[in-house]
């Protein structure tokens, strides 16, 4: 399985170039490791933590700033299985995040307080996909 924690420039660029203004949905698939690995310099280097302690450090953390730029949970579930895909993605953690704008999202994410926190997501997570989606009409059919 690749690795994928944080955006790359050009996926990051992509996604400042979208429309900033209407809400956003946010897919959250997260495979953790079985030990965090926090930077030799964190405070938390060489304890024994596992990647889901480090992650509810991170969510504990930057909780208070995902809810301050108005952002809520609309779903959160536990992985069981893949009927089509690939068989090596699982994922230990799974939701999905709403902003109520692009901006929002960005104000999160470069806030000063949650640049020093998202060291414990960094150290938790194995692999991610972190995917935006546009909000759509519901409806009884696929399509």
């Amino acid at each position: 399985m690749d690795k994928f924690i944080d955006p790359n420039r050009a996926q990051f660029e992509a996604f400042k170039g979208l429309d900033r203004d209407k809400p956003i949905e946010m897919l959250n698939l997260v495979r953790l490791r079985d030990v965090a690995a926090y930077p030799e310099d964190h405070p938390l280097a060489g304890e024994d933590l596992s990647g889901a302690d480090a992650y509810a450090n991170y969510g504990r953390a930057t909780g208070p700033i995902f809810q301050r730029v108005g952002g809520t949970i609309l779903w959160r579930g536990t992985f069981e299985t893949t009927l089509i895909g690939p068989e090596d993605e699982a994922w230990h953690v799974m939701f999905i995040a709403h902003y109520p704008t692009a901006h929002a999202f960005l104000e999160m994410a470069t806030d000063p307080d949650y640049q020093r926190e998202v060291v414990h997501r960094q150290a938790a997570v194995e692999t991610s996909r972190l995917i935006r989606c546009d909000t759509a009409q519901e409806g009884s059919v696929f399509g």
